[in-house]
């Protein structure tokens, strides 16, 4: 009823390895995600500096820009200058830090990245903290 296959597969056989493409290990995978998640933290935390600029958030970006350049070797972020934005829109940007810290504390986490961790929480409750006081300042 059916024609029996003819021709090889075009996927690839497991256990046998492939060289018509490079491979990533899992610990490479996971250092470019964190550096991707990072520095989407970078970008959103120079934001948030245009509008409540502070010494806290330029240590914070200082400190994520160096994590950034380890985890791609040597090689630093780009810094485009932030478009200023409204007070209205800084608790959002705020979440989206936290959501980003999130997400890079996870992976940190995964990949057993203390220092990149540690730096992850503690944006994660700076940006917490700082939305919890905007939300009750304008009730």
């Amino acid at each position: 009823m059916y024609e029996p296959i003819r021709t090889k597969s075009v996927h690839t056989v497991a256990g046998t390895p492939s060289s018509d493409f490079p491979h990533r290990s899992r610990e490479e995978e996971l250092d470019i995600q964190l550096a991707g998640h990072l520095a989407a933290l970078l970008a959103v935390t120079d934001e948030i500096r245009t509008v409540a600029p502070s010494a806290d958030l330029d240590t914070a970006a200082e400190r994520l820009a160096g994590q950034v350049t380890r985890l791609r070797g040597g090689s630093t972020p780009v810094r485009a200058p932030a478009a200023a934005v409204g007070e209205a829109l800084l608790v959002t940007l705020h979440r989206r830090a936290h959501d980003l810290a999130g997400r890079a504390l996870v992976v940190a986490a995964s990949r057993a990245d203390t220092s990149a961790a540690i730096l992850s929480a503690e944006r994660m409750d700076a940006h917490a903290a700082a939305t919890g006081a905007r939300e009750l300042a304008t009730r």
